[in-house]
């Protein structure tokens, strides 16, 4: 299903095309060649056109995940496939067909809109439907891998348009087969999954807190007012203070080495992970190291999250990454910690 029939199979081409609006950080980016993406029919001409002048090439969605350098050579393309439906719906699960240049968070308040709760812990999430199952978007305890069913996307090896089911995209933490063969696959959809069988989760302290005078079950609405409400008191709205959300993942470690460590940092804040291992919250590490609030130059770490870097203006990717190191560097002296960054550098 294309998200316009009749959409024209060449792309528009804006030359020399600002960025600025289109990455979180706010840093001043320039395309050399940006082709909007609007209908998955216009990729196979393009991709070939692509390789054909041996361009170098990269899809940007919501630009929420990314660190853009001053220049992009070649061709940026912009996924800008704006469409979303309820196509099926049974006794168990609805099912919804979603372009990959629609906005997250616009798309989860519109299945609570039409009465198809679950998506409400993944609220306020920066970025775009296109982009979520890539980086395996989670948040308060749910993940959006629990919700895919396939992925439509166009196969730039083959030259073919393809269908990957759930299973195929090799989700785990932050992370998926799309992730690690970048540029193999560009997503133009995806087809949600969602339960009927509807229980909030609400077991993630920040969310437990919000609810613990309720004397009802709290509703998909509830929690999702809840979630905005949390990280709006969290994170900076990115059109006010440059960033990307969560800047480093959070790290999983072994038992014994989690035991090690809280011996030393009685306070040290974790969460179960799969069998034999913990999750270590990477803010508290940062925090600890004394980086929540400081800034280096035009960019910093910001006041209410240590987990989230900030562009104040003027700052650069060399700027955030020099910052990232520092920290990583800090962090894995002080903790035997290694920090994962989570956005994608280009």
């Amino acid at each position: 299903m294309n998200s316009a029939q009749n959409a024209p199979l060449s792309p528009k081409l804006t030359p020399n095309m600002g960025l600025k609006h289109r990455n979180t950080f706010g840093f001043e980016v320039s395309a050399e060649l940006a082709y909007e993406i609007t209908a998955a029919d216009q990729l196979p001409l393009l991709i070939a056109d692509i390789k054909k002048n041996k361009m170098p090439w990269r899809i940007l969605g919501g630009g929420s995940n990314v660190i853009l350098p001053a220049s992009l050579p070649g061709a940026t393309l912009l996924m800008n496939i704006l469409d979303q439906e309820i196509i099926q719906s049974d006794d168990s699960n609805t099912y919804i067909s979603v372009g990959a240049g629609v906005n997250w968070h616009e798309f989860v308040s519109w299945t609570l809109e039409h009465n198809v709760p679950g998506l409400e812990n993944l609220a306020l999430i920066p970025g775009t439907v296109g982009a979520a199952p890539i980086q395996n978007i989670g948040a308060y305890g749910a993940e959006v891998a629990d919700f895919i069913d396939s992925i439509e996307a166009f196969d730039t090896q083959t030259h073919a348009f393809a269908t990957l089911p759930k299973e195929a995209c090799q989700f785990a933490y932050r992370d998926s087969y799309f992730k690690q063969h970048p540029q193999q696959y560009i997503v133009t959809r995806v087809v949600f999954k969602i339960p009927k069988a509807w229980e909030p989760r609400i077991h993630y302290a920040d969310l437990a807190k919000q609810f613990i005078d309720h004397k009802v079950r709290p509703s998909a609405q509830d929690i999702f007012k809840a979630v905005c409400a949390i990280r709006t008191h969290k994170l900076p709205d990115p059109k006010v203070i440059g960033n990307a959300g969560s800047f480093f993942q959070n790290p999983v470690v072994p038992n014994a080495q989690f035991e090690t460590l809280q011996l030393q940092f009685p306070e040290l804040v974790s969460y179960p992970d799969q069998t034999g291992m913990r999750k270590l919250a990477a803010g508290w590490l940062i925090d600890q190291c004394g980086f929540k609030g400081k800034t280096m130059g035009s960019v910093g770490v910001y006041q209410n999250q240590a987990l989230v870097l900030v562009n104040h203006g003027g700052g650069t990717a060399k700027d955030i990454l020099e910052l990232a190191q520092s920290i990583q560097e800090k962090v894995q002296k002080v903790f035997g910690v290694q920090l994962e960054i989570e956005p994608n550098i280009l």
